[in-house]
């Protein structure tokens, strides 16, 4: 059994289902060819190598050509682990797991957040910051950093100033409202990590 699949992030939009207005992110789940097999007798684990087409290939047959020289064909390559590798499936056949997929059902998405440079602790970590009236002027800086500055150290995992954004983020038990095969697309009530045209993982449940 697959443990899901990838996509892009196309963006955010909303759409009518059921006389109501839910706001859904587009995946794109489309162009990922199969260029491995991993078994457990060769490898030691069972998993499927998918590559995303690039766009001037998009809609062209695979050919063994495509395996053998991936970083011309292929943006980027991914493994999609399996307990029991699955029937049917050849190298060079395209990714077409989309259709585990059902409306209703609730799936994890991972990704990486978008990258918001050097922050400080009010952006980064929510500080409620200085009082803005009584002649404060403290401006956004973070205070007092603790009592063992005076030693000339600081304590471990003080919130501090530093990079925003970048980290791997899961946002989990997000429904699928429609899966649409002529995209094909999936779109996923709310919102999911990255911007726009980043690489996602849709885990099934």
């Amino acid at each position: 059994m697959l443990s899901g699949l990838w996509g892009k992030k196309i963006g955010i939009t909303q759409v009518f289902h059921n006389d109501k207005v839910i706001p859904v992110t587009v995946i794109d789940v489309g162009n990922w060819v199969i260029t491995d097999i991993k078994t457990v007798d060769r490898d030691g684990y069972n998993a499927i190598q998918v590559g995303a087409v690039r766009k001037r290939y998009a809609g062209e047959k695979a050919t063994i050509q495509w395996v053998r020289n991936p970083k011309e064909y292929f943006t980027v390559l991914r493994e999609i682990r399996v307990d029991v590798l699955p029937e049917n499936i050849k190298i060079g056949k395209e990714v077409d797991f989309y259709d585990q997929l059902e409306p209703g059902k609730t799936v994890d998405v991972f990704g990486i957040t978008i990258g918001r440079g050097f922050a400080g602790v009010i952006k980064r970590h929510s500080f409620r910051g200085p009082p803005a009236s009584h002649g404060s002027t403290m401006g956004r800086r973070p205070g007092s950093i603790g009592h063992m500055r005076a030693r000339g150290r600081v304590i471990k995992g003080k919130r501090m100033p530093g990079h925003l954004g970048v980290q791997k983020c899961v946002m989990k038990n997000l429904e699928i409202v429609e899966v649409k095969k002529d995209g094909p697309v999936v779109l996923v009530k709310g919102s999911v990590p990255g911007y726009a045209g980043s690489l996602v993982f849709i885990r099934k449940q």
